[in-house]
């Protein structure tokens, strides 16, 4: 039996967010001239019915109103990808961790490299919280939506914990 592949496009502070859903769950989440961005064609059909509450939780984030998402995901990786992409969802609103403490928190803690690779592959941005992972030495690595969209939301997070 095929998957039912549906997206929406919601315009946020980041710029127009694409959300896939497959088989009515959240399957991805991704910007314009995001690195590893599927091609359009795998989209599918463009129906915002299958993306109410991801609508209502990503602008109630945008809003500050929300620090924490809870919503059914599809995460399409591999098994070590997803076990990477569910850490990152254990990463506090307005917090950051290092590739090297999230290798660790795995129990894996020479793999900070295959974390990054791992970070960099998520499917679900901004709810699977991948801008919250930095480099060893504070610094922002590479971000698959772009540095300058990293920075904007880990300010955006440590500005509106402080209230």
């Amino acid at each position: 039996m095929k998957s039912s592949v549906r997206h929406t496009v919601l315009e946020s502070p980041c710029g127009p967010l694409t959300l896939i859903a497959t088989d009515g769950t959240l399957s991805g989440l991704y910007m314009t001239g995001q690195r590893h961005r599927p091609a359009e064609e795998t989209f599918g059909e463009r129906d915002e019915r299958p993306f109410g509450a991801a609508i209502d939780q990503l602008n109630a984030y945008f809003q500050g109103d929300l620090t924490t998402f809870d919503l059914p995901l599809h995460l399409h990786g591999t098994p070590f990808q997803r076990s990477v992409w569910q850490r990152l969802r254990n990463i506090p609103y307005g917090e950051t961790r290092t590739y090297g403490e999230v290798a660790e928190a795995l129990g894996k803690p020479n793999a900070s490299r295959a974390v990054g690779l791992a970070n960099g592959k998520n499917t679900i941005g901004v709810i699977v919280p991948c801008h919250r992972v930095i480099g060893a030495n504070g610094g922002l690595t590479g971000y698959g939506g772009g540095l300058d969209r990293k920075r904007r939301l880990l300010d955006f997070e440590q500005r509106a914990a402080l209230f």
